[in-house]
């Protein structure tokens, strides 16, 4: 047994779920794990598995940016390392909110382990592929955002493991986030080279999109707010009848970020007309909302979260070896060639005519 394996047994027979039957869920890109636990009584919980050593610190809000860069991806890219902390602290937020988060039924937060309400296996993905029409579910998604957008984003957050800063996904992250495509498609694609020079002018001609993401960072972003990670809950009504899971990098940014996840997913296919029924949706709900602007930000930002993810993908292949984000790629780069027609992107356009043809566009 491993020391990991044992761990585990004396957290559930701390919590008094030592008899609890235990079956393993499909896990995701990260280094969590997840546990279904069914009790004597049929009760359905999850266990959620995160040891604390698996990645590098997450950012403290004092570093600064070389501090940040010098400690590790988590710190630049403001992500929680999987801190369960961080669970638990906006998961306090969300159901503060009227939304739906899982309940924290127990927690040990040094360990890394903490069993939480069950809500299922109702994914939004997975319901739309057994025949469930998309249209409500995705209503119901902007509808939680509003819900979250219209609320202010505390500086720190307090749950039942304690505090936890809601730090600012700023130029330094954006700038990293992007990065990733430059540091990471070369070595999927040998065929493409990008000099220092090339690499100057990315960063030119992503710097206006940038600084309009920093400055407009205003509300608590999920962060990975997709068909994936959202759950029906046919019992709880309106934005409370999505389960919101996956949500421990939340950080405060620009109010575009989750639509976009959402709306441009890197994993299934939104129509079009979905899409735009969906913002005229958030629009209405947050009619104080400057809709030009916004959608100004909305393509640049979704623009470069399509690079970024792009650079996660080549990452998750080359270095981790999971071939199977490749087939997500191409879906990655028709939202991107269609983000670089919006006005206001020519030059990150013109980067990519000169640095990446159309046909290494794959």
């Amino acid at each position: 047994m491993s020391d990991r394996e044992q761990q585990r047994l004396d957290f559930l027979n701390a919590v008094g779920l030592a008899g609890a039957a235990r079956a393993p869920l499909t896990g995701d890109a990260s280094t969590r794990r997840y546990e279904r636990l069914t009790t004597a009584s049929g009760a359905s919980l999850i266990l959620m598995d995160q040891p604390p050593a698996a990645e590098s610190s997450p950012a403290d809000p004092s570093w600064s940016p070389g501090r940040r860069k010098a400690e590790g991806w988590n710190a630049v890219a403001r992500l929680s390392a999987g801190r369960i902390e961080a669970f638990a602290a906006v998961a306090a937020h969300l159901k503060g909110l009227g939304l739906s988060a899982p309940e924290i039924v127990a927690v040990d937060a040094a360990s890394g382990l903490a069993v939480l309400e069950d809500f299922g296996d109702d994914l939004f993905a997975r319901v739309i592929e057994a025949g469930a029409p998309e249209e409500p579910l995705y209503l119901a998604a902007v509808e939680a955002l509003a819900t979250l957008h219209d609320a202010p984003a505390p500086a720190v957050l307090t749950g039942a493991a304690g505090d936890w800063p809601l730090l600012t996904y700023d130029e330094t992250a954006l700038q990293g986030g992007a990065d990733l495509f430059v540091e990471w498609m070369p070595r999927l694609d040998p065929g493409l080279v990008f000099d220092a020079a090339a690499i100057d002018e990315w960063r030119a001609a992503w710097a206006p999109v940038i600084a309009r993401g920093a400055a407009g960072a205003t509300v608590m972003a999920h962060r990975d707010y997709h068909a994936e990670n959202l759950i029906r809950l046919p019992g709880r009504a309106g934005a409370a009848g999505v389960g919101l899971i996956d949500f421990q990098d939340a950080v405060r940014a620009h109010p575009c970020w989750d639509l976009h996840s959402l709306l441009q997913d890197a994993r299934r296919d939104v129509p079009a007309a979905l899409e735009a029924r969906a913002l005229d949706h958030y629009f209405a709900l947050r009619p104080a909302t400057d809709r030009e602007a916004f959608l100004r930000d909305y393509a640049g930002l979704a623009a470069l979260n399509e690079a970024r993810i792009l650079g996660v993908f080549a990452r998750l292949i080359v270095r981790d070896g999971k071939p199977r984000y490749r087939a997500f790629m191409p879906r990655v780069w028709a939202h991107l060639n269609t983000n670089l027609k919006t006005p206001g992107l020519e030059p990150v356009a013109r980067w990519f005519d000169a640095h990446v043809p159309e046909t290494r566009r794959l």
